[in-house]
């Protein structure tokens, strides 16, 4: 049995959990909306291969795809109902769940290493503990953020050690090839154009503070149509075997996708695990770090309670494996 397999026999026995059975079958829904998103290789597989679809179409259920240009608009969309399945970093669901999203995360589609502090090739900058005093860019609440607060703690720094100049990915990556700031928390794959086509070098990076990129779905949809969710997770599971199977073909639908050079999607890719799928222990660690990093730096509010939120969004799973792998 193939890892993706036995990771979606692991998430659909929590996804038995998470469903809450219903006292009458609710009816099945006309369609079933989810997001494609090019931080989320496999959502381009599935929606470019029809998957979904076959397995529904019997069923007389449609597939609506809606691209999602980041986590907030993804949560913006699973928030106002108008998706039922939406690809968020998992620090990124968490702060939409304490926030009053009412979504659970049933599965990961890749452990990328999507955050890395980034310099300029001519910095003199070698080591974490030189940066402070420096002025860094960074998008408040994402996960470079994140990275970046639990990077500084490793060498007993924290923001306010540092400048933080507050500009959205794009504008950090422009900042710092102009030489505005000494640094950027950067994001795949800005980082690997700016590594491969402007010289940028990676000053310090670490996988495990990446959260994960996660596929949640909304709480009522999961409680009326939990078999719809375990053909979603079942498509998925097909989508990331031919992921794994075909690399130089995935790299290509990237690249045409993100409208990007194949060399940049291939160097993004190399950071990017495909081999996970289930909603472990691993996992809700990750996600639970980067709520406390959030909480420490202000943007989740120290009334919020963290381990709650952390287990509504991942109800289903075993809340000891969290307090264990914390």
């Amino acid at each position: 049995m193939s890892l993706t397999r036995r990771t979606l026999l692991r998430a659909l026995g929590a996804l038995a959990l998470i469903a809450a059975p219903a006292l009458h079958a609710a009816e099945p829904p006309a369609e079933v909306r989810l997001d494609w998103a090019t931080y989320n290789p496999v959502s381009l597989v599935l929606r470019e291969q029809g998957t979904l679809e076959r397995r529904l179409a019997e069923r007389g259920i449609g597939v609506r795809w809606v691209q999602s240009l980041g986590s907030n608009k993804a949560l913006e969309f699973l928030n106002a109902g108008s998706l039922d399945f939406g690809s968020t970093a998992g620090g990124a669901a968490l702060l939409g769940r304490v926030n009053g999203n009412p979504i659970r995360t049933v599965h990961v589609y890749s452990q990328p290493e999507w955050a890395t502090l980034v310099v300029r090739g001519d910095s003199p900058l070698k080591s974490l503990a030189e940066l402070r005093g420096k002025r860094i860019a960074v998008t408040r609440g994402t996960d470079p953020h994140i990275f970046l607060l639990r990077a500084l703690a490793t060498v007993g720094l924290t923001e306010r050690d540092v400048q933080l100049v507050l500009l959205q990915h794009a504008d950090g990556r422009t900042a710092l090839l102009r030489g505005d700031v000494d640094a950027w928390a950067g994001l795949d794959p800005l980082t690997a154009g700016a590594e491969l086509e402007h010289g940028a070098r990676l000053l310090y990076r670490n996988p495990a503070f990446n959260s994960g990129g996660v596929l949640n779905v909304r709480e009522a949809f999961a409680a009326a149509h939990p078999d719809v969710v375990r053909e979603v997770l079942a498509a998925y599971a097909e989508a990331r075997d031919w992921a794994l199977a075909h690399p130089a073909e995935l790299t290509a639908l990237l690249a045409r996708e993100a409208k990007l050079p194949e060399a940049v999607v291939a160097r993004q890719l190399e950071r990017t695990r495909l081999d996970t799928g289930a909603v472990d222990a691993a996992l809700q660690a990750q996600v639970a770090a980067a709520g406390e990093a959030l909480q420490a730096a202000g943007v989740i509010g120290a009334e919020a309670d963290i381990d709650a939120s952390l287990a509504r969004l991942f109800a289903g799973a075993d809340a000891r494996a969290v307090a264990q792998a914390r």
